[in-house]
């Protein structure tokens, strides 16, 4: 858990007649400024691509998943270093001569904690920047493998623990055991933050299974798509259009995952179900 992911606050609580001053932990949300600055060595450019409003910490791992989900950068490869010039921002440097996809750099919008979607243009513009090809791994997990998942995911949510008010988006293991997890108020920056990580790390998601604490929503699906994820299972419900893109590029989705039960959208090729002789 970063130290300032939450905060100490006063106020107070009603129930029934009475009332009572109290002190509480609430996830802290601030915004950042994701900066890009590339060119060639005597020539180099810095444009703002992205404010977005996130849980404070691991903001570099935010900033090159967002990067790459977006289709700007294609792998750590094309990053000299990232930095903060100032408080609350974030600036991404490539490295030099590098040719970028410039209609992605034009698609500046705002980006709110509850919905990534919100100021692009259109959902097409976000299919665009999805990989073209279906090299997705092709594995099978038994069903038994997913009816644990939530309580590891719970075991692993620090700062939910404590405040109750963060998405998390966590790297499962063929194994079962998480490898890798991050919280932020954006259920987008969470799985930012996560796939971030993994490239900064050069980790290989494609063998994995990727855990939401939520909804499965069409962004969230992009995002996977461009990792190369084959699985993902989501707590709560998928959209009609997050199961749509997940068919179109051949990923697995399972979500309602709870009590012992889940429901399989697409890709139940992957899935060994004992109660069929699958």
């Amino acid at each position: 858990m970063h130290m300032n992911s939450s905060k100490r606050i006063r106020l107070t609580k009603i129930e029934g007649e009475q009332s009572e001053t109290i002190y509480d932990i609430v996830a802290t949300e601030e915004p950042l400024e994701i900066s890009l600055a590339y060119g060639t060595e005597n020539g180099r450019q810095t444009r703002r691509v992205s404010v977005t409003m996130r849980t404070l910490g691991f903001d570099e791992e935010l900033a090159v998943g967002f990067l790459f989900t977006e289709g700007i950068i294609s792998g750590k490869q094309q990053i000299q270093k990232v930095h903060s010039r100032a408080e609350n921002t974030i600036c991404v440097e490539l490295i030099d001569n590098l040719e970028l996809n410039l209609s992605a750099l034009d698609r500046n919008f705002y980006t709110t904690s509850s919905c990534g979607v919100c100021g692009k243009s259109s959902i097409d513009s976000i299919r665009i920047v999805s990989p073209q090809n279906k090299n997705l791994q092709d594995f099978t997990l038994q069903q038994d493998f997913f009816f644990s998942l939530p309580e590891k995911l719970r075991a692993v949510q620090d700062v939910f623990r404590t405040t109750g008010g963060l998405h998390a988006s966590a790297l499962i293991g063929k194994d079962g055991h998480v490898i890798l997890m991050r919280e932020d108020v954006g259920r987008h920056n969470a799985l930012d933050k996560l796939i971030g990580a993994c490239l900064l790390q050069s980790y290989a998601l494609s063998d994995c299974t990727l855990l939401l604490s939520g909804r499965a929503s069409f962004e969230l699906i992009q995002k996977a798509a461009m990792a190369g994820i084959a699985i993902v299972a989501a707590i709560g419900a998928p959209s009609s259009l997050a199961v749509e893109l997940a068919e179109e590029f051949g990923i697995t989705l399972v979500g309602f995952l709870k009590n012992g039960r889940f429901n399989i959208y697409t890709g139940q090729e992957r899935i060994k179900m004992t109660n069929f002789g699958q």
